[in-house]
């Protein structure tokens, strides 16, 4: 049988199973560093520019309520007909950037010794590069998920010419090819199917696996959400976020 969803099956197994066999000594080192971090109560933080990780991991069933999510943007409303008929629009660019990295990290409840994992598939974007920067500068330690086939053949954006994978502390790849997408399709001009979505979390719940473990070795019980859906479940969730509260971990 070779139809299109026996392929994407077989294409997302053998996905898996390559980043088993080449991250695994990866995903234990960076399993590591954030039960370092949390045996300090400390947090590890998720950015991700939106292929599944920064929902997967957040408040979910299985995961370490220790996870927050790190989101910011800058929302400017000021329209104006006669500017806009000029054909003039508001200017960016990288200083404005950096600024609004700058002051996500200053608003946030990132501190020294916090762990922050960046998920970006081609790791060349200004905000990705330049929020590892700066985390760094601001003593976190730096994990970012990111496709090295992909990102190695791109030019970043960022003015330092450098992409993700060049700038954090610890790299896991998440398997994507070139362009990620991964199968192709008789009567298509283009492929189906990417791989950094599904990549990427299985990086992280491979890593939660790991924190968990480290954790108990050291006879540290990480705090774990079960289903909100179960017999007192919303009860349950309560405990759950006081246990973590109490802990710290």
């Amino acid at each position: 049988m070779n139809d299109l969803v026996h392929r994407a099956f077989e294409a997302y197994q053998q996905l898996i199973a390559d980043i088993a066999r080449s991250q695994g000594e990866a995903i234990h080192r960076a399993a590591k560093l954030c039960a370092d971090c949390l045996s300090r109560q400390g947090v590890i933080h998720i950015y991700d520019t939106g292929h599944l990780v920064s929902r997967e991991l957040i408040n979910r069933v299985g995961g370490l309520a220790a996870m927050s999510p790190l989101n910011f943007s800058l929302s400017v409303d000021n329209p104006n007909q006669f500017r806009q008929a000029q054909g003039e629009t508001g200017k960016g660019g990288f200083e404005t950037d950096a600024l609004i990295v700058s002051a996500a990290l200053k608003r946030s409840h990132a501190k020294a010794g916090d762990v922050l994992i960046i998920g970006t598939v081609s790791g060349k974007q200004t905000i990705p590069v330049e929020l590892a920067i700066q985390a760094k500068d601001h003593g976190l330690s730096t994990i970012g998920i990111t496709s090295l086939r992909y990102s190695s053949q791109l030019q970043s954006v960022h003015p330092s010419g450098k992409r993700l994978f060049e700038v954090v502390d610890l790299v896991i790849d998440n398997g994507a090819d070139y362009g990620d997408a991964m199968l192709e399709v008789d009567g298509l001009d283009r492929k189906i199917c990417p791989a950094s979505g599904i990549g990427a979390a299985m990086v992280m719940w491979a890593m939660v696996a790991g924190i968990v473990e480290e954790m108990l070795k050291r006879g540290l019980q990480p705090t774990v959400f079960k289903s909100i859906n179960l017999p007192d479940g919303p009860e349950i969730y309560r405990q759950t976020v006081d246990d973590y509260i109490r802990k710290g971990y």
